[in-house]
């Protein structure tokens, strides 16, 4: 009987550096390397497009992703578990106040005052 040869896939762990897409996700993946000439370790990153069925992670999010078939153009992993919730805050730019922008303008450097060369004549 034949059997069939096991598929092995790649795995590996990141970080979701971009949620903004529908079902994908942008994930980090940072490693070291020699450099060949300088004798140091020079630090990398690879980003992977990766499909997340269900929109569970979020940005900051420490995930396990595999290898699979591709499912686009650039996506071939998807997620396979969530390793750790990430902290990012979500800030947004707050408006401000027109009183507030004109007293920032209004408060220039303090100028400095040049003194006027005596005369040596004199």
């Amino acid at each position: 009987m034949a059997t069939e040869a096991e598929v092995v896939h790649k795995i590996r762990v990141g970080r979701v550096i971009s949620d903004k897409m529908q079902k994908t996700r942008i994930v980090a993946i940072k490693w070291k390397q020699h450099h060949p000439k300088y004798k140091r370790l020079v630090s990398k990153e690879t980003r992977f497009k990766v499909h997340d069925e269900k929109n569970e992670s979020k940005l900051g999010d420490l995930v396990r992703i595999i290898e699979g078939r591709p499912l686009s153009k650039e996506k071939h992993w998807r997620v396979a578990e969530i390793l750790e919730r990430g902290m990012v805050a979500n800030i947004k730019p707050v408006e401000i106040e027109e009183s507030t922008l004109v007293e920032l303008s209004t408060k220039q450097r303090p100028e400095i005052k040049k003194e006027e060369p005596k005369d040596a004549t004199q």
